[in-house]
């Protein structure tokens, strides 16, 4: 018998996730197929690996030393699947990711046409949901992974930056700064400013970069909070307040006049846009394929 990758990749799971029914469930399979394909590698190595009791599944000493390599093995895999991902061009499937607001609702649509043109037999499935929703769904697989627009910290999850963004301060096209080429951030603190709800990647980013300029997110004059970005652009356009919202998705009311753009001099509002799914999966071709699309391509020219 020879050792392959399938059986350390069962064997890492099953240690990740504390049982063979849950390691079961994660790799589509049935728990007596993993519990086969583990005793096929003790058989190997001609040691026990994990001790088995009613109510957790702890490593040996020999199962805690091939852990790591377990590990390195999962990720040369996918580091292979990335590099040879860039040599394909007829892959077929279906693609089922979540995705959060700004990055579903005004990011992808623009992305998922020029993806579609070099990739036009990989159909995707996305799901618009918050943050939460999309590592609970990954959890439970019902999605391959998520795109998310703040970092996450999870210990079943992997997490990596696919895309970068940057929130533009807008005010309504009558506003009094609405003709100033730039301003500075005491400037627009003196106004009333609409945000997203507590906890949206959005409104992270814009306290996150407050706070490192010693301004506490808890002085701005919030008149109102909204849970989705296409509400918070109505109430600016309709001169209840300004915002920090992505550039990408005001492109249109810039267009027609409705908002104005202003940079502010002495703040920049940068984040990265971040891809997450769970370490112990192996990611289908095609969403490997569609990750590397996002990493590699220029996609200011789409945006």
């Amino acid at each position: 018998m020879a050792l392959n990758f399938h059986q350390l990749h069962i064997f890492y799971t099953v240690a990740e996730r504390g049982s063979f029914s849950a390691a079961a469930q994660a790799l589509h399979m049935t728990q007596p197929a993993v519990t086969m394909q583990v005793q096929s590698l003790e058989d190997y190595f001609g040691t026990k690996l994990l001790l088995r009791s009613t109510k957790r599944i702890d490593l040996t000493e020999a199962g805690a030393a091939l852990m790591p390599f377990a590990q390195r093995s999962i990720e040369l895999i996918r580091e292979t699947d990335s590099t040879m991902s860039k040599f394909t061009r007829q892959l077929k499937g279906r693609l089922q990711l979540g995705a959060s607001l700004t990055i579903g609702e005004y990011i992808l649509p623009r992305l998922l046409g020029p993806f579609g043109q070099e990739y036009p037999h990989i159909t995707i499935s996305m799901k618009v949901m918050n943050t939460a929703q999309i590592m609970e769904e990954i959890l439970n697989h019902q999605l391959n992974f998520g795109l998310i627009e703040a970092p996450v910290n999870h210990p079943d999850m992997h997490m990596e930056a696919v895309m970068s963004d940057e929130l533009q301060l807008i005010v309504p096209s009558a506003h009094p700064l609405a003709d100033a080429g730039e301003v500075t951030i005491d400037q627009v603190l003196q106004y009333p400013v609409v945000l997203r709800e507590q906890g949206s990647g959005t409104r992270l980013v814009m306290e996150d970069e407050l706070r490192g300029k010693n301004i506490d997110p808890r002085s701005l004059n919030i008149v109102m909070e909204l849970g989705s970005t296409g509400a918070v652009k109505s109430a600016v356009e309709a001169g209840l307040g300004v915002s920090f919202v992505s550039a990408s998705s005001v492109k249109h009311e810039v267009a027609l006049g409705l908002i104005r753009t202003i940079r502010i001099s002495d703040i920049r509002f940068k984040r990265q846009f971040y891809s997450i799914y769970l370490k112990s999966a192996l990611l289908p071709i095609s969403a490997v394929t569609f990750l590397s699309f996002l990493q590699e391509r220029d996609l200011q020219q789409w945006l």
